[in-house]
């Protein structure tokens, strides 16, 4: 009787499963481009940077399936109510990460077939081709950072869904504290920076205070940390 109960689950899960995975639209390049005109649509790359930073779809947030910890933390700030555009290079990695979306919680979750490489062969626009522009050197990140006093350093990108919930939080911030001045390194460019301060997360905020490190924080936080470590400055 056990046995036929564990079967019986067995069948169950596969069969949701099953469901899960039907619910995810995989449309051609043509379909894929006309759906991104919707409002509110969020396209989801989920190549490596290196890949993305050869050339993407606009507006596309990144993130990489093959690093499962950067993924499932960047997909927790997309939006699970809101159209969900995924690719990759040729489709394999976007249909599991589609599958994966929907069958924790997003509930509107389209594939493109064939990938970037099938857009790129239909003759659709890429942007942000970045792999041969020169990136910050070291010698000039230092520089920024004697400017002023204070210097919060912020390692992002605009097309990291964590970089982009906390830019208009540390964009209000800013306001409020003028004496302290920004200065941003391209979380997919500026590789020596990032290797030099040992920022391995998107995104990362440093504080500097006279050129050392006086605070460090990555992912997701309340700017009233930040609050606090200012307030102790002289």
């Amino acid at each position: 009787m056990l046995r036929v109960q564990k079967i019986s689950l067995l069948v169950l899960f596969l069969l949701i499963g099953q469901f899960l995975s039907a619910q995810v639209k995989h449309l051609d390049v043509d379909s894929f481009q006309k759906g991104l005109q919707q409002e509110g649509v969020q396209i989801f790359d989920v190549r490596t940077a290196k890949e993305f930073n050869s050339g993407h779809i606009k507006g596309a947030l990144q993130a990489d399936y093959l690093k499962q910890e950067e993924f499932r933390e960047r997909a927790k700030y997309l939006d699970k109510n809101k159209p969900v555009y995924v690719y990759c290079l040729g489709g394999g990695r976007s249909a599991k990460a589609a599958a994966w979306l929907t069958e924790n919680g997003f509930t509107n979750v389209v594939d493109l077939n064939g990938g970037i490489s099938a857009w790129k062969q239909a003759g659709k626009p890429v942007t942000g081709n970045t792999v041969n522009e020169k990136q910050m050197s070291i010698s000039s990140f230092t520089t920024g950072l004697k400017k002023n006093k204070l210097t919060l350093v912020d390692v992002g990108a605009a097309w990291c869904p964590p970089c982009r919930k906390m830019k208009p939080l540390v964009d209000d911030w800013l306001k409020k504290h003028p004496e302290v001045s920004l200065l941003n390194v391209d979380g997919g460019k500026d590789i020596d920076v990032m290797k030099s301060i040992d920022a391995t997360v998107l995104p990362t905020f440093v504080l500097y205070k006279n050129g050392k490190e006086i605070w460090r924080k990555s992912g997701i936080f309340e700017m009233k940390e930040l609050d606090k470590i200012i307030s102790t400055q002289e």
